[in-house]
């Protein structure tokens, strides 16, 4: 079996010290993913991509996601009345390819907003962040930790993609009709060490915090009616509560842009999704038990976006729209894109692997059906009578 020695005795290590010998789902996909020396994403396990990557996202498939994108920060940019400088923040910038794919086409096509854009990167991987300066040694990105932003400071778009996915969340169940918490506990056998095969087992206790409860008057979702049977069991992202307040906190002016896998509550906790939505990522493979690889694979849970809806009214953020990203990019341009390369004189084989390219960031079933929503802070009517391109449903 396939896992991080030392990890499997830190988290060990965590769980014998706390009270009841146990920590929260929440607390052991945080330690999995994010210990600072031997976590998937701060170490050197990540690995984004085709070949022999854990997964791949909308930027591997070429430029043209970050191409269409820069258009919207185009148009945002000029909504706002090309304030300067204008900020890209991004969150989670992967190995920087799809802030060096934005960079170039801003700079290749818009010079006037490349010359009042300031492209910072925020990252908690050190792995990625040395790919990302790599990638982007010639242009003039930042790199900040939240605490080096001011409140209220800044005046552009902070987005993110494949983000908030990875936040670690807590995994409850239902039990004789009750919210019940699952701990991660040890089942090491007596006479086992602990570098031997890893072996967590789970336990359900009383909620950790109220803030559980709470979640689900937040997003309207009734567990004691509509049809929860005992054993239903789903996750609970109060980790991108408190991003998404801190991202509120430090907008002045623009736009909040989240793409990613996810649903609204309705969906998310619709009865007959019984298990939840956690995945996990090993070599291109998905499966969902979370206490094998340790430290060598992705963990992630589906977005509930009505949640960030909701929170980001009550963090000042007024939501402008939701929508698929099939149809964002094809609103943005994609739709051109496939149909002008009937007018290419290339090889066949090329033609093909470029649209079957193309078609895959719009495909429903899979980077298509990603959700995009978009938020807005300190925009005035009369700029929010200017609507997104991105959110124009395309006839």
């Amino acid at each position: 079996m396939n896992f991080n020695s030392a990890l499997y005795q830190a988290i060990a290590h965590h769980i014998h010290h706390s009270p009841k010998r146990r920590i929260t789902f929440a607390e052991y996909m945080d330690m999995v993913l994010y210990h600072p020396e031997y976590g998937y994403y701060s170490s050197n396990a990540v690995n984004i991509g085709f070949k022999g990557g854990d997964f791949f996202t909308s930027t591997n498939l070429g430029t043209d996601f970050g191409e269409l994108l820069a258009e919207q920060f185009l148009q945002m940019w000029e909504i706002l009345g090309q304030p300067h400088p204008f900020t890209l923040l991004e969150m989670g910038a992967g190995k920087g390819l799809l802030a060096l794919h934005i960079l170039n086409c801003i700079q290749q096509h818009h010079p006037n907003f490349f010359s009042v854009l300031q492209y910072g990167i925020l990252e908690k991987s050190p792995g990625l962040k040395q790919e990302q300066q790599q990638h982007l040694h010639e242009f003039p990105v930042y790199w900040y930790d939240w605490e080096e932003i001011a409140p209220n400071s800044i005046i552009g778009c902070i987005f993110s993609n494949e983000l908030v996915d990875a936040f670690p969340v807590h995994q409850f169940i239902l039990e004789a009709g009750e919210l019940r918490e699952i701990y991660v506990t040890l089942q090491t056998p007596v006479n086992a060490s602990v570098s031997s095969t890893p072996s967590f087992t789970e336990v359900t206790g009383e909620p950790s915090t109220p803030q559980l409860a709470a979640y689900f008057d937040l997003v309207g979702i009734d567990l004691q009616r509509g049809g929860y049977e005992d054993g239903y069991r789903s996750e609970i992202n109060l980790a991108a509560l408190d991003w998404l307040s801190i991202v509120a906190d430090r907008l002045q002016r623009g736009y909040v842009l989240t793409i990613d896998y996810g649903y609204p509550a309705n969906r998310y906790y619709n009865p007959r999704r019984s298990q939840g939505t956690l995945q996990c990522y090993y070599q291109h493979r998905h499966h969902n038990n979370p206490y094998i690889n340790i430290g060598q694979q992705d963990i992630t849970a589906h977005v509930d976006f009505t949640a960030l809806e909701q929170w980001g009214k009550s963090c000042g953020l007024e939501k402008v729209g939701f929508t698929q990203q099939g149809l964002f990019l094809m609103a943005l341009g994609l739709g051109n894109r496939i149909a002008d390369l009937s007018y290419q004189k290339i090889d066949l084989s090329q033609l093909l692997k470029r649209r079957e390219t193309l078609h895959q960031l719009i495909d429903p079933i899979g980077l298509g059906g990603f959700g995009v929503l978009i938020q807005s802070k300190g925009i005035s009517p009369q700029e929010c009578t200017q609507p997104l391109k991105g959110l124009i449903v395309p006839q």
